[in-house]
């Protein structure tokens, strides 16, 4: 698995709230097991207590995308060193599940899962994560989705840095509110110019014949 891939951790662990409208899904140890996907060992270490840390290291990656997204670079990288200085990985050379045409391992770099709880094992995989993927494609591919009132992260794979929505349906919703504004506004202003027209033509002096 390339580390890059591991950011994905951080995108689930902060769309678990969405504060504009008031939702959290983060409320159980069952919520915090689903993070992590059925066959991890660290999904079956976590307890109830992990609901609250867990929710700590969500705003803490939060702030991560916020400081991306509005351009503050220093102070996105500054908030991920943090975590990773807080929550230090254990890499290991792997080669499960991936063979080569001769069954023999590819072997490649994982993130091992064997810390003291499983907010500190999924927050030091998800920091790390991000960090290769900042570092391999720059901070400014970390965002936050402009269709208000939705602001998932999202992590920009486009080839011309072009994103700005968390998914497919936030960009129809968006560009559908965005076509209603300008037909609003050019019947406005046709309204505008037509009230404009009559109300010229009512004050002109009238011809003599």
């Amino acid at each position: 698995m390339e580390l890059a891939s591991y950011s994905d951790y951080a995108v689930r662990l902060v769309n678990t709230e969405e504060p504009a409208r008031s939702k959290d899904t983060l409320t159980s140890v069952e919520a915090v097991r689903e993070l992590f996907g059925a066959a991890s060992q660290m999904a079956r270490r976590a307890t109830d207590s992990d609901v609250t840390r867990f929710r700590s290291v969500r705003a803490r990656l939060r702030a991560v995308f916020t400081a991306a997204d509005s351009g503050d670079q220093t102070q996105a990288v500054d908030l991920l060193n943090s975590l990773l200085l807080e929550f230090p990985v254990s890499p290991q050379i792997s080669g499960h599940d991936f063979l080569d045409e001769e069954g023999r391992p590819r072997w490649h770099m994982h993130l091992a899962d064997h810390p003291s709880n499983a907010t500190s094992g999924y927050a030091a995989i998800a920091a790390m994560g991000l960090a290769f993927h900042l570092t391999e494609y720059g901070v400014d591919r970390l965002g936050l989705c402009q269709a208000a009132p939705c602001r998932n992260a999202y992590l920009d794979t486009s080839t011309n840095r072009s994103r700005r929505y968390c998914s497919d349906r936030c960009a129809t919703r968006a560009n559908v509110a965005a076509y209603r504004a300008r037909k609003r506004l050019e019947t406005e202003r046709s309204e505008s110019t037509g009230r404009t027209a009559e109300n010229a033509q009512a004050s002109s002096p009238s011809a003599d014949l």
